[in-house]
């Protein structure tokens, strides 16, 4: 399962909780015995440094609205029998605890 499947599986959780508001824009998905279904898109939700990546900071005094895992990789460094060789890195993905904040719990950075 990747980390969009589980942020969005789980904002569409806190969109039918309450917790979180929709976008006003509708999906149609059909489920395993072929019945269609319009499912409202809920706003975005990601982590404090993903939105400071995307320009934006989270308001002071909000606290996340839900904390779940995901994926997050993992580099190391190889140790090799020869000091001076370039050591090889590997990269491992392991599920860490992360905390998210909706769209309208954030601000533009000025």
């Amino acid at each position: 399962m990747t980390n969009a499947f589980i942020i969005m599986n789980h904002a569409l959780a806190l969109l039918e909780q309450g917790k979180i508001q929709g976008t006003g824009n509708f999906i149609t998905v059909t489920d395993a015995d072929g019945n269609e279904k319009a499912l409202e898109m809920p706003e975005s939700i990601h982590t404090f440094a993903e939105w400071k990546r995307c320009g934006f900071i989270v308001k002071r005094g909000e606290h996340a609205i839900d904390t779940f895992p995901i994926w997050k990789p993992i580099t190391r460094r190889v140790e090799t029998e020869d000091p001076d060789a370039d050591g090889e890195t590997t990269t491992k993905m392991i599920m860490v605890k992360a905390a998210f904040f909706a769209a309208h719990q954030v601000q533009p950075l000025k």
